[in-house]
């Protein structure tokens, strides 16, 4: 994997995690002044970015993918499974957790995930376990308690269910992450995301239709910033995410989305004025510590026959 390539992917998934932060922050913003009901906006949004996405994938060369993913029954149970249990998953648990605390709060949970992937490779032997890793599980760790409890080791600053729902987000992040790989071998990230989209979209319809809303709660405002959640936070950031995966190893591309929660930190705290104590800031430095290790550290070299994260060989394999 040449350098290039590993540029485009850090710049992926920087933008993506960005816009993902910011626009769980503009989501908070609608269920707390605008009362949109997270049903709704996780079902508007997947089908509006999905479509969106499969538009793009249709003036490119391989537009024939979007019907062809559907040909091989083991291809389009996979699609299926991946747009039900990650995609889905993810958008609906974040939502909920930033529904029941704030957004700030519910991205650092999700970000448990680059610590399950890192012991899920290890336990499976698809890698060995670093200093590396090591030192970014435990920034990542204690990074995550400082930004959530302000360093109290007694008190929760936030509501249980928003924990829940943030663990479970995490849970489903990590899946997310993983279980695209092979996908992706096959077909362009367009395809994928997009018909996983539209996928955990019309499943959720079900449960609430895009059109049940209460028309008196949608402002001029109101639909400026639903714009932002479903083509900047919903549709650029899963594309950007999971085309960065072409580019980085799975936990390098979790790593660095933690420059999420830093992004849904700072526009929860200077633009929805929520206060942030002395230890949830050094929680921030804790995290960004571990991103710029990762994106500067120094590779390990594997030993003959071990496989690293860090290795393209890795990478292959999955």
């Amino acid at each position: 994997m040449n350098k290039s390539s590993r540029k485009l992917g850090f710049s992926l998934v920087i933008l993506g995690a960005i816009f993902w932060g910011i626009g769980g922050t503009v989501a908070q913003k609608l269920f707390q002044q605008y009362g949109i009901a997270v049903d709704w906006l996780v079902t508007t949004r997947l089908l509006i970015a999905g479509v969106a996405l499969l538009f793009i994938q249709s003036f490119k060369n391989k537009r024939k993918q979007i019907v062809d993913v559907w040909k091989n029954k083991h291809t389009a149970l996979q699609l299926v499974i991946f747009g039900l249990v990650g995609m889905l998953a993810v958008q609906y648990t974040y939502m909920a957790s930033i529904n029941h605390g704030n957004a700030a709060v519910a991205t650092l949970l999700q970000y448990l995930a680059p610590v399950m992937i890192i012991f899920y490779t290890v336990m499976r032997r698809q890698a060995v376990f670093t200093r590396q890793d090591l030192i970014t599980v435990l920034l990542a760790l204690i990074g995550s308690f400082l930004l959530l409890t302000n360093g109290s080791v007694v008190y929760l600053s936030v509501p249980i269910p928003a924990i829940i729902w943030g663990i479970l987000s995490g849970i489903a992040l990590a899946f997310y992450t993983i279980y695209a790989i092979p996908l992706l071998k096959q077909f362009d990230s367009l395809v994928i995301v997009g018909w996983a989209m539209i996928i955990g979209g019309l499943a959720l319809s079900f449960i609430h239709p895009p059109w049940q809303i209460d028309n008196s709660s949608i402002t001029f405002e109101a639909l400026i910033y639903i714009f932002f959640v479903i083509i900047f936070g919903t549709m650029l950031a899963f594309w950007f995410y999971i085309e960065s995966l072409h580019c980085l190893a799975p936990k390098e591309t979790s790593l660095l989305g933690s420059l999420e929660p830093l992004a849904a930190v700072l526009t929860t705290v200077f633009w929805l004025k929520i206060s942030f104590g002395s230890f949830q800031w050094l929680g921030t430095a804790c995290i960004i510590g571990m991103i710029l290790l990762l994106a500067f550290g120094k590779k390990p070299v594997p030993k003959q026959g071990q496989k690293t994260l860090h290795s393209e060989s890795y990478y292959e394999q999955q």
